[in-house]
């Protein structure tokens, strides 16, 4: 990573706040060249630990296919504020924040991208059905609660925010992790100011939610099925927090399309944009014409 695109804002991409009935949400947002979109709009929510940043790498390329592209941070992540209410960061809670962001995007159907966490958070809005989206994309996310190593890492999360709070963590754990991979000043000035930014009541909540979600699979399929809503399973080659078998699994039990990102692990937007934002493209095009 030498380039640090988390700091740099390409051409056509603004930071930006979103009001909604539920309050405001920091945002990135693009728009294509024209400034005029042609297209359904996209709305992108990041995973537990991560931020609109996260898609800062794909906006500019996915706003030039006619959209206006915009990336969140959930309530309590990063620059949005979130209360110290835990009843705020359920799956549940931060579904209807969604909710609200796509009713404010509209009226316009609007593409839902849930990475991760923020999978499990999508399927929360579109199971509730009080707005369907033009499609939804669950990126590098399971059918249910993480395991193994993943799981090992949210409790850790969980446990430790409430005992030491984010800033003792940064400076026994993360600071020294991150400077060790020999990532620039600059970057790590921003993941700093990311991870001390989130509510850590919100953290230690989200983490908690990450550890316990049931698998709604069943329910999501049948919903899209009553719908027709279309449904895209898009993950790394190499993810290693859902298993990309599971991932798979999971795209045949929604008859969902399925696109593999090579070379990519967690992180696809990040790791590989172009790959990834040609086959959100595709895929929303698609959704849009069927019958072509």
């Amino acid at each position: 990573m030498s380039t640090p695109r988390f700091l740099k804002l390409p051409p056509g991409v603004r930071r930006t706040t979103i009001e909604t009935s539920r309050g405001p949400f920091a945002a990135l947002e693009a728009l294509p060249g024209s400034g005029v979109p042609e297209r359904r709009p996209a709305l992108l929510v990041p995973g537990l630990t991560g931020s609109k940043e996260d898609f800062l790498a794909v906006l500019q390329t996915l706003a030039a296919s006619g959209r206006r592209v915009v990336s969140i941070d959930m309530r309590g992540q990063y620059e949005s504020i979130g209360p110290d209410d835990e009843s705020a960061y359920t799956r549940a809670a931060l579904g209807e924040d969604l909710t609200a962001l796509l009713e404010t995007l509209g009226p316009d159907p609007v593409h839902l991208v849930g990475h991760s966490f923020g999978g499990l958070v999508s399927r929360e809005t579109v199971l509730a059905d009080r707005v369907r989206p033009a499609s939804l994309t669950l990126m590098s996310s399971g059918p249910c609660a993480v395991t193994g190593q993943a799981a090992t890492k949210a409790q850790s999360l969980r446990d430790a925010v409430p005992q030491l709070g984010m800033q003792a963590i940064w400076e026994i754990a993360l600071e020294p992790d991150y400077t060790g991979r020999g990532l620039e000043p600059e970057i790590v000035a921003f993941i700093k100011a990311r991870t001390l930014g989130n509510s850590e009541t919100g953290l230690a909540c989200m983490a908690n939610e990450i550890l316990t979600s049931p698998d709604h699979v069943e329910d999501l399929a049948k919903h899209c099925a009553d719908t027709s809503l279309r449904t895209l399973v898009l993950y790394g080659e190499n993810d290693d927090v859902w298993e990309p078998a599971a991932q798979a699994a999971m795209a045949e039990r929604l008859n969902a399309s399925k696109v593999v990102i090579p070379g990519a692990a967690h992180s696809p937007a990040w790791d590989a944009p172009e790959t990834t934002a040609t086959a959100l493209t595709a895929f929303w095009n698609q959704a849009e014409h069927p019958c072509r």
